[in-house]
């Protein structure tokens, strides 16, 4: 895991740097995959997220990344129930904003997972994500910081 080793306070937000920006900062203003699939990248934009009070949409695509991977029943289950708890039960305690159908859809399902379980709540929120808070999350403070670090070197 990445080690956050700085705290600087950009526009009164708390917000985890590490020494060095990573190398791949410039790449990630080019799609919000390459933001997702950097785990540097990942937490920068979760930063970003907390600071918009939507940081549940990147813990649940993770959760649901990390569900895919599940091999056996039991971690399956386990797995399936605490996403299904935290994030898309009505009233769950980061509820995750998907329609109604989604979410019925889900509940009904809930009790034989498969890796596939989550897929169209998450392709929702992968979409929210990529079209209203990636296009922020360039302009944030968070970003435009590591990318001037990343100009310095």
């Amino acid at each position: 895991m990445w080690k956050m080793t700085r705290r600087i306070s950009l526009s009164g937000r708390l917000c985890c740097f590490p020494e060095d920006p990573p190398e791949d900062v410039d790449a990630w203003s080019e799609s919000v995959d390459n933001v997702l699939t950097c785990k540097k990248g990942q937490l920068a934009f979760r930063q970003f997220l907390q600071s918009e009070h939507s940081e549940e949409n990147i813990l649940f695509w993770l959760a649901c990344e990390e569900h895919k991977k599940m091999k056996n029943v039991p971690e399956m289950i386990s797995s399936a129930n605490r996403i299904y708890f935290e994030f898309v039960q009505t009233e769950a305690p980061k509820q995750i904003n998907i329609d109604f159908g989604t979410r019925e859809n889900i509940a009904k399902n809930i009790s034989q997972p498969t890796p596939a379980s989550f897929d169209s709540a998450q392709k929702l929120i992968y979409s929210l994500m990529a079209r209203d808070c990636y296009p922020r999350f360039l302009k944030s403070d968070i970003y435009q910081a590591l990318l001037r670090r990343s100009d310095l070197r």
